[in-house]
């Protein structure tokens, strides 16, 4: 998975799911008909134009909200630090959260959560997209979706630190930090005690979703690299250090061995024999 719920294919399996809902004998229902017929072109400007009459029609609509919120979303460029850009996506996490204070489906509020724990996670605004992705672990706790994407956040949030820190020390990234060396030694105490919580919680919730989906290559490849944090702070603790590293190479290993299983599963009846 990327980093984002795989934000376009989840968009399109939202309009999808509530295309069942729709109505035919009512204005509102004629514009999301029409909506959705446009958001299906790939023609979202005048998607958004029909969903917002359907919600502006009946305002207690929440499959209008979701329709809406949903085309919002995909007009929404990841990375691009622009003020039009950036409504997009706070439109759209307005029209999801006009769907969590619904009445709509369990269903869609999950949906509704994830469509904005995304929108956070692509805003780099990290501990709001880990805020929403704790609340669609709660909403569905057998969903390993959830604990992956904090599991990411948080090596996200210690990786990017820690390499700035090593990079104005003058240490190459395969290079110990030096606990003889005070200016590393102070470093390396400070990243820690910033650091340390977080590696910690990420590794839980990448196991969490491991446990739910034994075959999580994705979640298995950031636990390898979670450990791997975790490591290089042991600027003091030698054994613990060799020790992260031996349960990361560990992780490689699994990712590998579950990666390669799956391609065999996945490969031509022709390729398997």
């Amino acid at each position: 998975m990327n980093r984002t719920y795989r934000t376009v294919a989840f968009l399109v399996v939202v309009i999808a799911a509530f295309a069942p809902t729709l109505y035919s004998q009512s204005p509102a229902a004629d514009e999301l008909n029409l909506g959705v017929q446009a958001y299906k072109r790939a023609r979202y400007e005048e998607a958004i134009q029909h969903f917002e009459k359907a919600a502006a029609l009946g305002p207690e609509n929440g499959v209008a909200h979701m329709y809406l919120a949903t085309a919002y979303a995909q007009q929404y460029i990841p990375g691009e630090d622009t003020p039009e850009n950036t409504r997009f996506a706070e439109r759209a996490i307005e029209q999801y959260q006009r769907v969590l204070d619904s009445d709509m489906t369990p269903t869609a509020k999950i949906n509704g959560t994830k469509g904005i724990a995304s929108l956070y996670l692509n805003m780099k605004k990290f501990e709001d997209a880990k805020r929403y992705s704790q609340m669609a672990s709660d909403l569905d706790p057998k969903d390993p979706e959830p604990h992956y994407s904090i599991g990411v956040i948080d090596w996200t949030q210690c990786y990017q630190p820690r390499m700035e820190e090593r990079a104005k020390l003058g240490v190459e990234p395969e290079e110990n930090l030096n606990p003889g060396n005070k200016e590393q030694k102070q470093i390396c105490d400070e990243l820690k005690a910033k650091n340390m919580s977080t590696i910690e919680e990420g590794i839980d919730n990448l196991k969490k979703a491991i446990q739910l989906r034994p075959d999580y290559d994705d979640a298995m490849a950031y636990l390898n690299l979670m450990y791997r944090e975790k490591a290089d702070l042991e600027c003091d603790d030698l054994a613990a250090r060799q020790q992260d590293l031996k349960t990361a190479d560990h992780w490689v290993d699994k990712t590998i061995g579950v990666k390669k299983a799956k391609a065999e599963k996945d490969a031509p009846p022709a390729e398997k024999q």
